[in-house]
């Protein structure tokens, strides 16, 4: 048997050989619709802080958000998305195009199987358009991003059945239905 070692001890370390992250809970940080990052109430104003909040941004399966690192995780409130698509730019035509988006943080992302589009619709009628930026964590289109995606959009023959949308990354992500008014 052996003997503690002496003085403060720490939790023993886990089977990866880290400690477990301590759980500090709700950390009264808020991302708002419009993708503002709120700590306690005020508007972190400062973009590296809130890049770097985000770098360590994980969504669980439950769908809760966390800020995560090796040493602590605290949950986070988000109100629709974490991330604002704010632009997009596209190369090529037909199924080999490639639409390339900008988020509000900066982060570029081609729409592609690995990061797929989804359109819902909202309560009251209007489509509410995402893109995967990383695992579990989305961009909502902006309004005027998504118009250009429709601007964009055409009419195929998918499924025997006409559908409207955009080709990006060899896929073809459905807008909404043909005629309908978006």
């Amino acid at each position: 048997m052996q003997k503690p070692d002496r003085g403060n001890s720490s939790p023993a370390p886990s089977r990866g050989g880290r400690r477990p992250a301590i759980e500090l809970g709700d950390l009264d940080m808020r991302i708002a619709r419009d993708g503002t990052w709120f700590y306690r109430g005020s508007a972190i104003d400062r973009m590296p802080l809130v890049k770097l909040f985000a770098s360590v941004l994980r969504r669980e399966p439950d769908g809760s958000y966390w800020l995560v690192t090796p040493a602590e995780r605290g949950w986070v409130t988000v109100e629709d998305a974490p991330f604002i698509a704010v632009a997009v730019d596209r190369e090529g035509d037909g199924p080999e195009q490639r639409l390339i988006f900008r988020t509000n943080l900066d982060e570029i992302v081609t729409a592609s199987p690995d990061h797929p589009l989804r359109v819902e619709t909202a309560d009251d009628g209007a489509p509410k358009p995402y893109i995967l930026v990383r695992p579990g964590l989305e961009a909502r289109l902006a309004r005027p991003v998504f118009y250009e995606l429709v601007e964009w959009g055409q009419e195929e023959p998918i499924a025997d059945a006409r559908q409207f949308g955009v080709w990006s990354g060899g896929q073809f992500f459905r807008l909404g239905d043909p005629g309908e008014e978006i």
